[in-house]
């Protein structure tokens, strides 16, 4: 069941597209639109577009685009209904009382109540006799009670089903706590298993406050075999890959800018001496997902990892990351000791300030780091740090900073800046030139059919082009609904997807709706409305008359045709299945 129309409509009217988008994207006027980089890819220049005359959005770059609810369900990974409810409480409107399916909505509220219940038991666990492990634990690391309780930490006892027995005598099924990723099935029964035991637990809290997973990690490092640290897989509420610890507490801090540490451990001792702007990655590599949701609450990014070669390959590798959101980047080394937590215990609050406001841009860091590799007292420890410095800056493509920092690296080496911009230089000419390559060749080794949404395109790409033109004249001029379905059904299409958008587009019109690009979003998926978005583009660039309906409608009559004799053609007559169609064509015209 669907939400009702005229709700969807005021919905629509009270959340237009640029103060939805502009929540979360630096937005740029541009003529009629706006512009701005996609919060959906990584990219340098923005070619995300913003449509306030049909409220939609659509990137050049990756293809996304929809209405506000689109949007909301990428940004905020929410399902349909759930991105309706965002954005009816945030425009003070009421949800129908009934009328829409709202199941996936109601799995996910049961998860967070489980969550919530398991966190709750894994923090009581503390108070208890068995759980005084964890508590010394924590109390080992030096954090106040004060501070275990405003994270919520706990305890998860030994025991193969302490926490299964407890949320079954709470009412919740085995098949809810399985999907929320607390038990795992056991290989020689039916039975379920408790799947964080013996382990300190850091409940994982999203935007919202909603609990949606947990890190838990191995007190009792004895047996090897048993990893340090395990996270909650990916469920319906969670995806770790766009998600960071502390999040919902540092969005909020006074502190400029955002600190991005390694782990749990290192963002509560921050947050505990005050620096309450820091955040971390759940348990997995950082990702792209991660530097687009930082940069929608900050523009400056301090990295703060671990000092050993692991901690500094990080570093570097999320430097690249940070890189294409354009925020400021700036790392901390954390010298004397291996990690924040260590060296605000050693050196204190005071110290670690001082850190944050002598922190290097990503330049100045790789710069550093290059001359601690060498010794650069030596006239070959010079040479090669001048080689790895000037492969660092001919990385850069603000020719400003390449300039300023090659005059500081030469009056440092004692050599001659004009030599050394002119080695950088040819470096960096070289980096474009190997860019441009293996961008050629990605091309041409790209398989010939990216589109996942109109697969069928592939095969029959004079039809689908036809039938989204008759979409777009359409989507243009409603007037030519009824010629246009004098001519053509959706049964007609060659494309299933094409056929699918144009059953329903002619649903809309028969009904007397308006074609909105907001009507299409309950009924297809974001990657489908992306699709439909560029197609309702193309309705700009067209002249909407009857020929170019004929013109089109002839084009997919025809490769109909082909389809259908291939189809049920034997191997022995196809081609002249084929031939007799084609002579036909030809004759007609």
């Amino acid at each position: 069941m669907r939400i009702p129309d005229e709700f969807i409509e005021e919905l629509r009217q009270r959340n237009d597209i640029e103060s939805v988008v502009s929540s979360y994207v630096t937005l740029k006027r541009r003529g009629s639109t706006s512009v701005g980089l996609c919060p959906f890819h990584s990219e340098k220049s923005p070619s995300f577009t913003v449509y306030p005359s049909s409220n939609s959005y659509y990137c050049f770059g990756c293809g996304a685009g929809g209405d506000p609810i689109t949007f909301i369900r990428g940004i905020e990974n929410l399902d349909y209904i759930e991105a309706v409810r965002f954005l009816a409480d945030r425009c003070g409107m009421r949800m129908p009382e009934s009328g829409y399916d709202d199941t996936m909505q109601k799995l996910r509220v049961k998860i967070y109540e489980i969550n919530r219940a398991a966190a709750r038991f894994f923090h009581e666990q503390l108070k208890t006799p068995e759980g005084k492990v964890g508590l010394d634990y924590f109390k080992e690391r030096e954090l106040s009670a004060k501070t275990i309780k405003h994270f919520g930490l706990g305890y998860a006892p030994e025991s193969w089903d302490a926490l299964y027995k407890h949320l079954r005598g709470l009412g919740f099924t085995d098949d809810l706590i399985f999907q929320a990723d607390l038990i795992s099935k056991r290989k020689s029964s039916n039975g379920y298993y408790d799947r964080f035991r013996g382990r300190a637990m850091y409940p994982i809290i999203d935007l919202r406050g909603n609990v949606i997973a947990f890190g838990g990690r191995r007190i009792n490092n004895e047996d090897k075999s048993v990893a340090k640290y395990i996270n909650s897989s990916d469920t319906p509420v969670y995806k770790k890959s766009t998600v960071l610890y502390a999040l919902n507490y540092a969005k909020n801090s006074k502190h400029k800018g955002i600190i991005l540490a390694e782990g749990y451990m290192d963002v509560i001792a921050l947050h505990q001496a005050g620096f309450d702007n820091a955040v971390a990655a759940c348990g997995t590599a950082f990702t792209q997902e991660q530097a687009r949701l930082l940069s929608r609450y900050t523009d400056e990014i301090i990295v703060t990892l671990d000092a050993d070669e692991a901690g500094q390959k990080a570093t570097n590798r999320t430097i690249e990351i940070l890189k294409s959101t354009g925020m400021n980047i700036r790392v901390l080394r954390v010298d004397g000791a291996k990690d924040p937590d260590e060296f605000i215990k050693k050196f204190g609050a005071g110290r670690f300030q001082a850190l944050l406001d002598g922190a290097n841009n990503d330049i100045e860091y790789k710069i550093s780091a290059a001359k601690a590799k060498f010794d650069i007292t030596t006239d070959d420890g010079k040479l090669s740090a001048l080689k790895q410095i000037s492969q660092v800056l001919s990385q850069t493509d603000d020719p400003i900073a390449r300039d300023l920092y090659t005059g500081r690296v030469a009056d440092e080496f004692g050599v001659s800046k004009d030599v050394l911009i002119r080695q950088i230089n040819v470096m960096f000419k070289s980096r474009l030139n190997n860019e441009r390559k293996q961008h050629i060749n990605k091309e041409i080794s790209r398989p010939v059919s990216t589109d996942r949404v109109n697969p069928e395109k592939r095969f029959n790409t004079r039809a689908a082009m036809a039938e989204e033109t008759i979409l777009a004249l359409l989507f243009s001029d409603p007037s030519l609904y009824e010629y246009v379905f004098s001519l053509i059904k959706a049964d007609d299409f060659v494309t299933t997807f094409n056929g699918r958008v144009y059953k329903y587009l002619c649903d809309l019109l028969e009904n007397g709706k308006t074609p909105d690009i907001s009507y299409f979003s309950s009924e297809f998926t974001p990657d489908e409305m992306g699709k439909i978005v560029g197609i309702f583009n193309k309705r700009l660039s067209l002249d909407t008359n009857k020929q170019q309906v004929d013109d089109c409608v002839k084009v997919i009559l025809g490769e109909q045709d082909i389809k259908k004799a291939a189809d049920s053609a034997s191997e022995s007559d196809w081609a002249a299945s084929i031939k007799r169609i084609t002579d036909k064509k030809r004759g007609s015209k």
